[in-house]
């Protein structure tokens, strides 16, 4: 995979307008925290500088690239390297040690947050930065608006509905016109924070129709695998009849499925995604620092799109090295603040935090800090 480079459960509110290699020790100072705008350089202080190294979700390589041209224009001196490798990846490298901040679709497991408490030496930062529809893409020649209910979705992607013209389809898109041809369904091949949040969706909204575990690995033999978002993004491109998932951002001029919520079919936009994350609620018992988020995939509230990926950033609340904590500090702090999710939306059609959720977050950031 490309490196990025550039130098020189409580209720969630609102989500508003649409919703290294380096290892960490233990330390205590607390520092003056980087002002959220700017660029994340310090407020009334020098801009910040040095390496830092990070990896994970490629759903977030958008993003990301426009956050390292933000934070990198405003402190030249700073050089953040990110290899979107899948937020398994991601997780594993950080939890070893092997990266000073990781990007995940899915947050830490109770396994790996213990992991990682005892690589950082203390707490760990797991805060929301990337909120973003999962498109059910496809390329269908001639069929557009396709109209898919929850059980339909799972049959498609378990392999028990085959044809684009099963009946379960047809029920789902009265009056098209569909093709006589088989269905290749393309999944994930790598471990992916993606096809966690969206078997997480299967399992919980098609009655049934999906009996498998939510899984970060994809849980059934068959279909198309292919690595990372862009792989599933060109397979699906590659191949007339074929179906997957990839967050929106990435999906192209491919069909976005409208999917059956309620009564009514929604699509996959930034604003359907946060009305989805503000019926969501916070993971209890992981420390003040973890802002992990229970999805509401099984709502029926008109205008929601539930499946839907919170892209979370990780990092240490303590560094054993202070220029490598103000750095990560900064940058998430750019990452997370109204300037750095503007650059997102605009470059990946993210769904920007609302102030409360921003507010609630900011203190587990601003606690990063540094000592022997």
């Amino acid at each position: 995979m490309k490196t990025l480079r550039h130098g020189s459960r409580a209720r969630v509110a609102a989500v508003g307008v649409a919703a290294g290699v380096l290892l960490a020790g233990c330390g205590a100072a607390n520092e003056q925290a980087p002002a959220g705008g700017s660029g994340g350089a310090p407020a009334g202080g020098p801009a910040l500088s040095g390496t830092i190294s990070g990896a994970g979700a490629s759903s977030q390589q958008a993003a990301m690239q426009a956050w390292i041209a933000g934070f990198t224009g405003a402190n030249p001196d700073a050089t953040i390297n990110y290899d979107p490798s899948g937020s398994g990846a991601g997780r594993t490298q950080f939890v070893a040690g092997g990266v000073a901040f990781a990007g995940s679709d899915a947050y830490l497991k109770q396994e790996e947050l213990t992991q990682a408490q005892q690589r950082c030496g203390g707490s760990v930062v797991e805060v929301p930065a990337y909120i973003s529809p999962i498109a059910v893409i496809y390329n269908l020649p001639g069929v557009t608006d396709l109209q898919l209910a929850p059980a339909t979705i799972a049959g498609i992607f378990d392999g028990k509905i085959t044809n684009w013209n099963a009946p379960e389809i047809a029920a789902d898109n009265p009056g098209k016109t569909l093709p006589d041809q088989a269905i290749t369904p393309v999944h994930r091949s790598d471990e992916s924070g993606t096809t966690d949040n969206f078997t997480d969706y299967l399992s919980k909204a098609s009655g049934g129709a999906w009996p498998h575990e939510p899984d970060g690995a994809w849980p059934i033999q068959g279909g198309e695998a292919a690595q990372g978002t862009s792989g599933v993004v060109g397979a699906v491109q590659g191949g007339a009849g074929t179906i997957g998932y990839a967050d929106e951002s990435q999906a192209g001029s491919l069909g976005k499925v409208l999917v059956k919520v309620g009564d009514q079919f929604t699509g996959p936009t930034p604003e359907a995604a946060a009305n989805v994350l503000a019926e969501s609620t916070r993971v209890e018992g992981r420390g003040d620092t973890s802002f992990a988020f229970d999805l509401a995939r099984e709502t029926s509230a008109a205008g929601t799109y539930p499946i839907v990926l919170v892209s979370y950033q990780m990092a240490c609340g303590r560094y054993q090295d202070q220029a490598q904590a103000d750095l990560v500090k900064g940058f998430l702090t750019y990452t997370t603040s109204a300037e750095g999710q503007k650059a997102a939306s605009e470059a990946a059609g993210s769904a920007p935090l609302s102030e409360q959720l921003r507010s609630q977050i900011s203190p587990a950031i601003t606690g990063i800090s540094a000592g022997a």
